[in-house]
């Protein structure tokens, strides 16, 4: 891993609002940037959700269509928004863009965020948590395999590339649509820009389960959605939401075309709301439990 140097003031921050903030950190020679969200209600120590953007998206993008600034303020916990290189992650594999081409450490680049957001507020380290749609789900998974981190993950629209031999316990919960055409479900080269070649998502979902030391999924089915669920040692879960005829997108999120053409998104599903269901999932699974 790179070594990274926080360079890092409050005072130094573009604030947008009491609670909002844009931050710089030298990472491996490379400024990096990053946003802040911080509900003025915390507690302390307070949990942590970094979002993850997907390809061609932003920190920013993230935070004004995913509604997780919205979920913190109604659950009390902050949100770190990461900005990718280039607007891509380097998830191992070969993806993605720049940083994918290029070996940028992206793991050490979020953790040092994460450091930096510890510095100024009272941070729980046993209720930090990652989640991302596409690239970022990917990327997601890169930092439950090269990290000890997170006490939980959150890809949807994703997939596990590149090694992850010997990756910590984590709880794990994956969605996605049955009808990806990008991030293909069952595996195999998706459509769009990267063509990602990924393992099928079920494949991927056993396989932490065996890391988790988990019992037999239980199956529960309501309507489109299906949830394969599984109890793991030490309080953690492993689950994967499949939505049936749904695409690349994350559930719940706003119509809006424009963005979702540049993004290479499909049309979100209305059958859940990925935001609200990956916190309640966070919330109920610390670390060690």
């Amino acid at each position: 891993m790179l070594a990274f140097v926080i360079l890092f003031t409050v005072a130094g921050c573009r604030a947008k609002s009491d609670a909002s903030s844009d931050q710089s950190i030298l990472v491996g020679g490379r400024t990096r940037t990053f946003h802040l969200y911080r509900p003025r209600d915390l507690p302390n120590p307070a949990p942590l959700v970094v979002m993850l953007h997907g390809g061609f998206g932003t920190g920013s993008q993230a935070e004004q269509y995913y509604g997780w600034d919205a979920e913190a303020d109604r659950n009390h916990f902050a949100v770190l928004y990461p900005d990718g290189q280039n607007h891509a992650w380097n998830t191992g594999g070969g993806c993605c863009g720049d940083p994918g081409r290029q070996g940028t450490d992206d793991v050490a680049f979020i953790t040092a965020a994460v450091r930096a957001v510890e510095a100024e507020v009272p941070i729980d380290p046993g209720r930090v948590y990652a989640t991302g749609i596409s690239n970022g789900g990917i990327m997601a998974y890169r930092l439950a395999c090269d990290s000890d981190l997170f006490a939980a993950i959150g890809p949807d629209s994703a997939t596990q590339l590149g090694p992850c031999p010997a990756p910590k316990p984590l709880s794990v919960l994956h969605i996605h649509g049955s009808a990806d055409t990008r991030i293909r479900y069952n595996g195999g080269e998706g459509d769009g820009t990267a063509h990602i070649d990924g393992p099928p998502v079920p494949t991927v979902i056993a396989d932490w389960r065996t890391t988790d030391a988990c019992a037999p999924p239980t199956v529960a089915v309501s309507g489109p959605v299906t949830t394969s669920a599984a109890a793991c040692a030490d309080g953690r879960a492993v689950q994967l939401i499949t939505i049936a005829g749904a695409g690349h997108q994350w559930p719940g999120s706003p119509r809006r075309p424009g963005l979702e053409a540049l993004l290479g998104t499909d049309a979100p599903s209305t059958a859940l709301d990925a935001t609200d269901v990956f916190w309640q999932f966070f919330a109920a699974h610390p670390k060690g439990g």
